[in-house]
């Protein structure tokens, strides 16, 4: 029988990401929190006989609604939800950010635990067949001893979307929005982080959209990562530096970038390049996508795998990030 989803909140992250990799690894989602008529229309469409709520108390008082509860909330309103998913004893999925820092990240650890309610982080990214791809490489030795990795989230947005990550001065911003990616990215592959320095500024809405954060990992690697939405040239989206070569990744999600013209040739298949100088080969993309996500959810419910990701490390992330804000604020590197 498939998996059976209460989302709360059917915005951006609700209905397309959440809804559509649900669909996509065979689950069907049954109940959703939202009071926006033209969401509801949206998601009674989606999803015809599903239940919907408006507000997260009335889904919860009907428990037989459902087998997971999607935390996809505003991520001010994080610790609040996932606080009243944990005492109803309800296992569920929390989108990234877990809180807005990381006070609140321990507090929802600190929530599900005392309710021994089991719950995930989605940090989807790390099914990404970029990460999977470059995780592969690093692993077969080709790169030499990794010593620099630089990710770059840049957007040509000239006009800023209305919507509350880019208005919201409590829960939006870029930090938040691309910063948990990013950081998880860098630490899954590299490793724990010793200390951070940071640059944000607010180009064109009130809250930073335009941030710089530099790495220091116990490992030795430095990480460099971009995060923009004023960027007229983005890209190079990855490149990783080792003693024997380097690993350029020119676009991401057919984002429009002055460096795609490198892939012109690139055969079928292939995902990014193994170079020396001006010498360059295709690396082959690993399997692998979102949906992987909630396949893994679905079997670490059902006892058969173990938690697709440790809240504890999105506990990390946050603690990265904050550490990241006080180093922008004091223009200073600061330990974490």
């Amino acid at each position: 029988m498939a998996l059976r989803l209460g989302i709360v909140g059917y915005g951006g992250a609700g209905r397309q990401i959440h809804g559509r990799l649900a669909r996509e690894a065979g689950m069907t989602v049954t109940a959703v929190v939202t009071r926006d008529p033209g969401r509801r229309v949206q998601a009674a469409g989606d999803w015809p006989g599903a239940k919907l709520y408006d507000d997260l108390p009335g889904m919860l008082g009907d428990r037989g609604a459902y087998d997971l509860v999607v935390v996809a909330s505003p991520t001010a309103l994080h610790l609040e939800h996932a606080a009243a998913v944990a005492a109803a004893g309800v296992p569920f999925v929390l989108d990234k950010p877990i809180g807005i820092d990381a006070a609140e990240a321990r507090r929802v650890v600190e929530a599900a635990a005392a309710a021994g309610t089991p719950f995930t982080v989605f940090h989807n990214r790390r099914w990404d067949p970029e990460q999977l791809t470059l995780a592969a490489l690093v692993r077969s030795g080709e790169l030499g001893d990794v010593h620099t990795f630089e990710r770059r989230w840049e957007r040509w947005r000239p006009v800023p979307r209305q919507r509350w990550k880019e208005r919201d001065p409590r829960g939006g911003g870029l930090l938040l929005d691309l910063g948990p990616h990013l950081v998880d990215s860098a630490t899954r592959l590299f490793g724990p982080v010793e200390a951070v320095y940071a640059e944000m500024r607010a180009l064109s809405t009130p809250v930073e959209d335009d941030v710089f954060l530099v790495l220091h990992h116990a490992s030795h690697v430095v990480s460099r990562l971009w995060a923009g939405s004023l960027v007229g040239a983005p890209g190079p989206r990855t490149r990783v530096l080792g003693t024997a070569g380097a690993f350029v990744v020119t676009t991401f999600e057919d984002d429009a970038s002055p460096f795609e013209v490198m892939d012109d040739d690139a055969p079928e298949g292939a995902l990014g390049w193994l170079t020396h100088g001006r010498e360059r080969k295709p690396v082959a993309v690993a399997p692998g996508g979102h949906a992987d996500f909630y396949r893994a959810v679905e079997a670490w419910l059902r006892g058969d795998a173990g938690v697709p990701v440790d809240p504890a490390d999105a506990v990390r992330t946050a603690e990265v990030l904050d550490a990241a804000r006080v180093a922008a604020r004091d223009g200073r590197i600061v330990e974490v």
